[in-house]
């Protein structure tokens, strides 16, 4: 009896899955739960355990490929029996023999192959350009004659870097959602210097009493989610012409790791306290950059923050998370000389700047939403927190 091993379903907005990384290779036993492969979904990597115990008989999807969700990706022999001496795995013969499969493969010789990597080429794109060697094989020559008719061949000198998961990932992201919402970007200047001083005063017990640092992150958190209850419409996910104003504030909070960009999800946002929301962000943020995120710490976002700041950024325009309907950029806390009345003083300024989808926000709500958070930062009382 064969077990299927499929692509799972890993979250409702999750469609396909890459593959990073066999654990084992055919022929080789497998326990059952025991971690058999390593796939890649919404810019993570989940570890897959095995369904069930046996041999691991034919490996269906190949590490790098991306598959949609319940796509087969390799049978295990139950009986404990192999497959793999009767029906051998080559590249001529691996859709011949598995039903549904179909037959998509050809041999490449290694430069070839080389050569595709090197262009970043998925095995869809090199199966389908045509072969003008023995057997309609595809030569060095039709590879470059097919790169350079697609602008992608490296000049002299030139260094191509193939696109990981998590950056296709984003790239795909990124894409989709500014062909799908109309983003507009509002910015407003806000004094921070009430935030700072209580922070200098208070970071060092902070994180002697919480195990955290108290960055600008969490205030600015805090500042929005009530924002956000005065402005609800903000709060929401768009699905083709209808909105969705969410019931539940749960703040994605963009965190740089070395492949890209995670936004891990801070749930129940408006039920926190600052000392919660700066811990439970800087955990998120921790567990982001070393991988040990699960899916669902990275779903169900309906507002968005991204601290420009730790960059040195002033001004951005970010870019919406689809379905959100909004993201705030924090800026740089600089000191700047300020005019207040008639008098010039040194304050601490920052900028927020908010993207938003303008099929259903217009440029008012999103300017109460800012007047509020900057109502909140300017009026910061610590007493109150």
């Amino acid at each position: 009896m064969s077990i299927e091993v499929v692509m799972p379903q890993m979250g409702q907005s999750v469609a396909e899955g890459t593959v990073i990384q066999w654990f084992k290779q055919e022929g080789e036993q497998v326990q059952e739960d025991e971690a058999l492969l390593t796939i890649n979904t919404d810019k993570i990597d989940v570890e897959i355990p095995s369904p069930g115990g046996g041999i691991l008989s034919r490996v269906l999807v190949q590490a790098g490929e991306t598959v949609p969700v319940g796509t087969c990706l390799a049978y295990i022999d139950a009986m404990g029996t192999s497959r793999v001496a009767t029906h051998a795995v080559t590249p001529t013969s691996r859709a011949e023999s598995v039903p549904g499969v179909e037959k998509s493969t050809r041999w490449h010789s290694p430069a070839v192959l080389e050569i595709a990597e090197q262009h970043g080429l998925e095995p869809s794109e090199l199966q389908n350009i045509r072969g003008t060697g023995r057997e309609g094989r595809v030569t060095k020559k039709d590879l470059l004659a097919y790169l350079e008719q697609r602008g992608t061949v490296a000049a002299a000198g030139d260094e191509v870097i193939p696109f990981t998961p998590m950056r296709r990932a984003i790239a795909e992201h990124m894409v989709r959602s500014k062909q799908t919402a109309p983003h507009a970007t509002a910015v407003i200047e806000v004094d921070m210097t009430t935030v700072a001083e209580f922070r200098e005063r208070e970071k060092s017990s902070f994180a002697e009493r919480w195990g955290s640092p108290l960055t600008f992150l969490p205030f600015v958190i805090q500042a929005a989610v009530k924002a956000l209850k005065v402005v609800p419409g903000l709060n929401a996910w768009v699905h083709g012409d209808r909105t969705v104003l969410k019931g539940e504030i749960n703040v994605g909070i963009a965190v740089a790791v070395a492949e890209g960009l995670v936004v891990p999800v801070l749930k129940e946002a408006d039920g926190l306290s600052l000392a919660e929301v700066a811990q439970r962000s800087d955990e998120l943020a921790r567990r982001a950059r070393e991988k040990r995120l699960t899916p669902t710490e990275v779903q169900g976002g309906t507002f968005t923050v991204n601290n420009l700041g730790v960059s040195g950024i002033l001004l951005a325009t970010p870019i919406i998370v689809q379905p959100q309907a909004a993201i705030l950029g924090i800026g740089a806390v600089t000191k700047r000389p300020i005019v207040i009345g008639d008098t010039v003083t040194v304050r601490s300024m920052t900028y927020l700047c908010l993207s938003f989808d303008h099929r259903v926000i217009d440029g008012a709500a999103a300017g109460q939403f800012l007047l509020e958070v900057k109502a909140g930062l300017e009026g910061f009382d610590a007493a109150q927190k």
